[in-house]
């Protein structure tokens, strides 16, 4: 018996806000995502939701959309990937911006290439790479952190360290917050780290709300404080003189 063909695992970018599809995607890309019939998502409803917004052509409860554990063994992610073993394509889909970049769809995405399946991300937003473009800083050498440290000192020690290294490497830094410990983590960052250290604040990137300013933390003490609270938001750092 012949072994089918497998399908794709396609990494269908959505919107980093309310923003409709076709202001951020190409046509090609929503066609691709319009045409699956089997999606892997972090939220269903969020999912549903997203793919309303592109005008789906298919019946939404009719449509197998399965949503991604937070600890799923290799038995569990080739059951996810189960429509791929056998020949269909399949969806990976995050709640916000491109999936599997700080996104526990990776598992999935490592687990496809370890079954022989075929992995292809379609072009979309990433508020990290959106953050970067718009900061001023170095492009060229850059870390992604995650989330830091929630306890105060071990929090601070981390950020020296991270304000270290970027002064040494000429680093760009990049971390995220819970949004509700969005004004702590400024907090911080405006009393551990040097005068001369530039700050990026990126908040609801590619939104009608979109706030991105750079300045230094000296010139950051010395002004009115963006209200960031409860919104998501991106920080990123480069330590020494522009």
């Amino acid at each position: 018996m012949n072994t089918p063909a497998r399908g794709t695992l396609f990494l269908v970018p959505v919107s980093l806000g309310d923003a409709a599809w076709s202001s951020f995607l190409p046509a090609d890309v929503q066609q691709c995502a319009a045409r699956l019939q089997h999606f892997v998502v972090e939220n269903a409803r969020a999912a549903r939701a997203h793919l309303k917004q592109l005008d789906f052509p298919g019946v939404l409860r009719d449509t197998d959309i399965k949503e991604l554990p937070e600890k799923a063994d290799n038995a569990a992610l080739d059951a996810l990937l189960r429509p791929a073993l056998e020949g269909c394509d399949v969806g990976l889909m995050s709640d916000a911006g491109c999936p599997a970049v700080a996104d526990p769809g990776a598992r999935l995405v490592a687990r496809a290439h370890a079954l022989g399946i075929r992995v292809a991300p379609l072009v979309g937003p990433s508020s990290i790479l959106l953050g970067l473009m718009g900061s001023g800083l170095n492009g060229q050498s850059f870390a992604f952190h995650g989330y830091l440290p929630v306890q105060e000192n071990e929090r601070d020690v981390h950020l020296r360290a991270l304000e270290e290294e970027s002064r040494r490497l000429g680093r760009t830094q990049i971390f995220i917050e819970t949004p509700y410990r969005n004004d702590r983590m400024l907090d911080a960052l405006l009393k551990v780290c040097g005068g001369e250290t530039r700050l990026c604040i990126a908040c609801d990137l590619s939104t009608a709300n979109e706030y991105l300013v750079t300045r230094s933390i000296g010139a950051w003490r010395k002004v009115e404080r963006p209200y960031i609270a409860k919104r998501p938001a991106l920080f990123l750092l480069l330590a020494g003189a522009a």
